[in-house]
């Protein structure tokens, strides 16, 4: 059984939006974000995604950790940062779909902070502000079933990547299937779904703008369990990614080399075979002679397989 959520005409329009947007970064070669700006990015994820929880660190502080400086602050709110920097560096090993992925991420997030790191909770729990419960979850009984229906979604529904992370994401934060840190994972989580579709996510500051919209994230949390679908809470977080999107367009993209070219193609072409003029639409800024020697070299390193010559060649990745 799917998750309870509607598609509304806002959720299509942003997803239009998003769509158009990525393929506008990808035009650009903007998915091979300049290596400064991903390390500034990266940091700001890490900090505003911990800050949202509670965490006293500041962006300074936490570059200051990520270059093995000392700093002086409380250490749980240390350790919170270096588990942090710990499990983005471990992005790309994660899968999505996988539940012992996801229970290894959260071995990563909390270690040292919860005994039971990396285990789904047996006990019940609630959200409290103040001296209000605002959410009970789920009891801890039911929380292994559900986690599981929660994956099985993510495996085998046919529903766009975009919307599945958003329903993830609020599915997480209301099972609340660990004792702490579920915040966290939902909102890491969500950029492990979309980056394996959409690279550019990886180092996308998408918690940096949830920080700044930090009363709307919680508001459209709280709707969601009013309502008891996640429809309002994937509208926030879908005009959260569009923001983010539009936040990079403004960013002069890197320069690619050959390898940038030819890893950038494969992840298009895949094991279909192709002529230079189909390289060459890729990439309209080469001319005929670079796009030559980009596929020449990757012929000479046993990347690409060549048949046929000049102008008549196939290629196809090996």
């Amino acid at each position: 059984m799917n998750p309870p959520y509607d598609i509304t005409d806002n959720i299509l329009k942003l997803i239009a939006s998003i769509s158009e947007k990525i393929g506008a970064i990808n035009a650009t070669h903007l998915q091979k974000v300049p290596a400064t700006l991903r390390k500034a990015n990266r940091i700001r994820t890490i900090q505003s995604s911990l800050e949202i929880e509670g965490n006293t660190l500041s962006e300074e502080q936490v570059t200051a950790i990520l270059n093995n400086k000392r700093v002086l602050a409380p250490q749980k709110d240390i350790l919170e940062v270096m588990n942090a920097i710990k499990l983005y560096d471990s992005l790309p090993e994660f899968k999505s779909a996988s539940l012992p992925s996801f229970l290894k991420a959260h071995r990563i997030l909390m270690s040292g902070l919860v005994t039971s790191a990396g285990q789904l909770r047996s006990k019940e729990v609630g959200i409290v502000k103040g001296s209000q419960i605002t959410h009970l979850a789920p009891r801890g009984t039911m929380v292994k079933s559900l986690v599981n229906d929660l994956f099985a979604y993510l495996k085998k529904s046919k529903e766009l990547a975009l919307i599945k992370s958003c329903v993830f994401h609020y599915e997480i934060e209301f099972i609340h299937p660990f004792i702490d840190g579920n915040g966290r994972m939902g909102r890491f989580w969500q950029t492990v779904i979309l980056k394996e579709q959409y690279p550019v996510f990886e180092f996308l500051p998408v918690e940096h703008i949830v920080k700044s919209r930090q009363a709307d994230y919680y508001k459209a949390l709280g709707i969601a369990d009013k309502t008891g679908k996640s429809t309002v809470f994937i509208e926030f977080m879908l005009s959260v990614i569009e923001e983010a999107l539009d936040e990079l367009s403004e960013v002069k993209p890197a320069k690619l080399t050959i390898n940038d070219r030819i890893a950038g193609f494969q992840r298009i072409i895949g094991d279909t075979a192709f002529t230079r003029k189909d390289y060459m639409k890729q990439y309209p800024e080469l001319s005929a002679a670079t796009a030559s020697r980009d596929l020449k070299a990757a012929v000479d390193e046993g990347i690409l397989k060549k048949q046929g010559e000049k102008a008549t060649a196939t290629y196809k990745f090996t």
